[in-house]
């Protein structure tokens, strides 16, 4: 009752929030997590068994990832539920939404697709998506692809960005110049 109150109290008091509970929460029971993570706050982690995740150092996290350390489709069945470690090596990028699935390892330098449903490992220095994802290519090659296509794209220094205060009158024209189009922003 005590810690319940501190915690109400500390975010209240802006000093802490939900997420970061969440998080040092999953710490506190044994998740490993490396320096330099970003977005993990935004993530659901399996709580019930967040010792069997472990995260490499620089890993960014786009918005509602899932890290799932555990399967009960066969709770009903055999009144026992799978459960198998969760790693994410450093340097690896999990995309918005995307569900990483017990036993599954995201190699270093890896990058997983939005909305991606990972059933199965990716391997160091690839790029997978989909539903059960694959692999869709190097991580080389995309960027690659990327570093080409910025040569004909519209760019965009930190000033046009939320956390540097974009204008609204900025807000238009990047929404004007890419109707039909991509572009790159710092």
């Amino acid at each position: 009752m005590l810690n319940r109150l501190k915690s109400t109290l500390l975010r209240r008091m802006g000093k802490i929030s939900n997420e970061e509970l969440t998080v040092n929460a999953c710490i506190s029971r044994g998740m490993k997590v490396g320096k330099g993570c970003h977005g993990l706050a935004a993530c659901t982690i399996d709580y019930a068994h967040c010792w069997l995740i472990e995260i490499g150092k620089h890993v960014t996290f786009a918005p509602q990832v899932y890290l799932l350390a555990h399967d009960a489709s066969t709770k009903r069945y055999l009144n026992f539920t799978k459960i198998a470690k969760v790693k994410i090596h450093d340097h690896a990028f999990i995309g918005a939404r995307a569900l990483i699935m017990p036993g599954v390892s995201i190699g270093e330098g890896s990058i997983i697709a939005a909305g991606s449903v990972v059933t199965k490992s990716v391997p160091a220095g690839f790029v997978a998506g989909g539903n059960p994802a694959k692999i869709l290519c190097t991580t080389t090659d995309y960027i690659s692809k990327h570093r080409n296509k910025m040569q004909n794209s519209h760019i965009y220094d930190g000033s046009w960005t939320i956390g540097n205060d974009i204008s609204i009158e900025m807000c238009k024209t990047m929404s004007n110049e890419l109707e039909s189009s991509q572009g790159y922003v710092k």
